[in-house]
């Protein structure tokens, strides 16, 4: 599902895309790289929490929220030529990122209630750090930077717009999302060698009936 969902984000992009880049419009290319970390940082935190925080039964408002977010990103993909109208669906999309965080939190506490006193507690503190970092600073962060670039393009568009001074806050998002992306990267490399120690935590769960009985699966 994961990566069907930013497939089809990556063909509202790739559509956009042709136009500026067959017809080297330089000024647009900035947004099409930004695009693509987009589609980069959002299929790799949902992987990341696919192997770390989903189990059956499915978590339906986690994924309605992941959909709503793919919504808005696969729209903003299609305003390449537009910076005002960019930074809009950009900020809406950062919105319902944030609201799919704090959303995940009540999964993720069920989690480390599961794992409380087994080998994957280590984990799951590292994700729920991660994830405050993320609701506290780094989501709003972006959040504040898509309506920034909203009102200075829209109240200044001598400058911004036909001066073409929207590449310079383009760019500054290409730097933003390049490091979130490292910082992801240097995440999962960090828990990735927790995963299958949880994963084994939770094979034996789920192999004990409440009585603490083996069920025989």
């Amino acid at each position: 599902m994961t990566s069907i969902i930013q497939g089809v984000a990556l063909y509202f992009l790739t559509d956009s895309a042709r136009e500026p880049l067959g017809n080297l419009v330089l000024e647009r290319w900035i947004y099409v790289a930004n695009g693509l970390l987009v589609i980069f940082l959002f299929w790799s935190r949902s992987v990341v929490h696919t192997v770390t925080l989903l189990r059956w039964p499915l978590q339906f408002t986690h994924n309605f929220l992941y959909i709503a977010c793919t919504l808005f990103e696969a729209i903003s993909f299609t305003e390449l030529g537009d910076p005002v109208r960019w930074y809009a669906f950009q900020s809406a999309f950062a919105f319902i990122v944030w609201i799919l965080f704090l959303a995940d939190l009540a999964l993720i506490q069920q989690r480390i209630r599961e794992a409380r006193g087994t080998e994957a507690a280590p984990l799951y503190d590292l994700i729920l750090r991660d994830q405050f970092l993320n609701i506290r600073w780094l989501v709003p962060a972006f959040l504040c930077f898509f309506l920034a670039g909203v009102i200075l393009t829209s109240t200044w568009p001598d400058f911004f717009l036909r001066e073409r001074g929207h590449i310079v806050i383009a760019a500054f998002q290409f730097i933003a999302l390049a490091g979130y992306l490292v910082y992801l990267l240097r995440l999962f490399a960090g828990i990735a060698p927790l995963i299958p120690i949880a994963q084994a935590v939770w094979q034996r769960q789920a192999t004990v009936k409440p009585g603490g009985q083996e069920s025989g699966l």
